[in-house]
Order: structure tokens, then C-alpha cells, then sequence
């Protein structure tokens, strides 16, 4: 029997800078820049949802619902996001070869 994939594929190794390397930091910061992001877009929608009794409800849900948002949204992000994270890595590389004097 084949197993279920639950993560999204990895990326080939040469679309992924080394780990520890200052590339594979600003990847990440910029992933987890959109992953705020996204929780950010996200919360409203679930401060307008109802607690409901049926599934647990009470103070527990509502204090664990913002970490839930938020772990959406990382997962959101990981999952290839909604285009922001490319866009700020980018901004985040050329802010830093403008820094280091490399600008063309």
C-alpha cells in the first residue's frame, strides 16, 4: 500500500541555499515574514466564528485559537504561501549587496 505524501514535496537541492548560510536565512526570514502575514489576514476570520460547544468551545478554544491561526499560517507559507515571501527575499538580497558595496 502506498503512503499518503503530508508535506509538500522539497525543493530541489539547487533551488535551496545551503543550510546556515546568509541566503538560506533571508529565505527564511522572508517565509516567515509572509507566515505573519498571512496569520495576520487570517485572524479576522476567526474572531467572526462562533465558539462552539459541540467541539470543546469554552476558554480553552479561544485562548489556543490565535496559536492555531498562527500555525495555519506558517503551514500556509511552508506550502508555497500566496507569492509574498519570493518578493521579499528578493527586496531582502538587494538591500544587502547595496550594504556590502556590491551593487552594480
Amino acid at each position: 500500500m502506498d503512503s499518503l505524501q503530508l508535506a509538500p514535496a522539497p525543493l530541489p537541492k539547487a533551488a535551496m541555499p545551503p543550510i546556515g548560510s546568509n541566503a538560506a536565512r533571508i529565505k527564511q526570514a522572508a517565509q516567515d515574514f509572509e507566515a505573519v502575514f498571512i496569520s495576520q489576514m487570517l485572524m479576522p476570520m476567526f474572531n467572526t466564528v462562533e465558539i462552539d460547544p459541540e467541539f470543546g468551545g469554552g476558554s480553552a478554544e479561544e485562548t489556543w485559537r490565535g496559536v492555531m491561526v498562527e500555525e495555519m499560517g506558517k503551514q500556509i507559507a511552508r506550502s508555497g504561501g500566496i507569492g509574498i515571501a519570493p518578493v521579499v527575499e528578493q527586496e531582502m538580497l538587494k538591500m544587502q549587496e547595496v550594504s556590502h558595496g556590491t551593487h552594480d
